[in-house]
């Protein structure tokens, strides 16, 4: 491989690169999230994980060898990037499995309680300050959740709390992203989280069980597992080269995606409480984002190392 250039220098040069990684990223994922969601209406949940993780790894082997990284693939066994494919892994199954049962909008507007986490992990784990106004949006975020999922006289949906650990999950793995050592290339780091994520599903499928599976429902998951495959690499690619302060915010992007295919194949329509919901997360997160970007090095949260 050669040598990267600084990251300041190439986000100096084109500080929007990562901007438009990231909308992609959300573009595929939420692409993703829908051909899958439809799959499972007739395969187990870790069973499709296991078998769209098997495909995506693959594609991700043949774009390996194609850049010439096989040499760096020693670094998926790397501690920090094993790490984060593990909490990944996590992740992705926990909102997986939440998504198939919940609408894909609400599943999406849950999972935007991440950026509400990463701010208590930055003060919990990494010893930063947070004033009243980000305590005060954390608060709102969260209230905000609450209005989305509607929990009754028995709690909240459990399919919902599960979307929401995955959120957790989903904040660890971002402050994970930029503790890896940045000469192990992005497609590695892709590759790792592709196996991880594989080798969960397939331990869950058998608990699950399996059922048969069609030549089209193969089709659906490599489609879905070439958007899954271009998502991982665009996400890592704008975590690791942009400025948070600049790229976070159009996560929400996501959002867009998710409610214009929810309303386009399922007919979802979100409802009063579900809007203010929606609103409440999307404020909430925009001030946490900004919040950083006023501060002497916004990246400080991500790139600061624990006590």
């Amino acid at each position: 491989m050669t040598s990267h250039p600084p990251q300041g220098a190439m986000n100096a040069k084109n500080p929007w690169r990562s901007v438009l990684m990231m909308v992609g990223a959300m573009g595929c994922f939420v692409v993703n999230d829908a051909i899958s969601k439809y799959v499972s209406q007739g395969m187990p949940s870790a069973q499709l994980i296991f078998l769209r993780g098997c495909m995506a790894t693959s594609l991700v082997l043949l774009v390996v060898r194609a850049l010439g990284a096989t040499k760096r693939l020693g670094g998926v066994v790397q501690p920090r990037v094993a790490m984060r494919a593990a909490v990944d892994a996590c992740a992705t199954v926990l909102y997986l499995f939440s998504l198939f049962h919940l609408p894909l909008g609400t599943a999406t507007a849950i999972n935007l309680a991440a950026p509400l986490f990463m701010t208590v992990f930055a003060v919990v784990f990494l010893r930063e300050r947070a004033g009243i106004a980000r305590w005060a949006a954390v608060l709102l975020g969260f209230a905000g959740v609450l209005c989305v999922v509607r929990p009754d006289s028995q709690g909240i949906d459990g399919w919902a709390l599960m979307c929401l650990v995955g959120a957790l999950f989903q904040a660890a793995r971002d402050l994970l992203t930029r503790r890896i050592d940045p000469t192990i290339p992005s497609i590695v780091v892709t590759l790792a989280t592709s196996v991880a994520v594989a080798l969960l599903a397939g331990a869950l499928s058998l608990w699950q069980g399996w059922r048969p599976f069609t030549a089209g429902d193969l089709a659906s998951l490599g489609l879905a597992s070439a958007f899954l495959a271009t998502a991982y690499f665009l996400l890592v690619q704008s975590m690791r080269q942009g400025d948070m302060s600049l790229t976070a915010p159009f996560r929400y992007s996501a959002l867009l995606f998710a409610m214009l295919l929810g309303y386009v194949v399922w007919g979802d329509v979100p409802d009063t409480w579900a809007w203010i919901g929606i609103a409440l997360l999307v404020g909430a997160g925009l001030h946490v984002v900004r919040s950083e970007r006023g501060r002497n090095n916004p990246t400080r949260v991500l790139d600061a190392q624990p006590e």
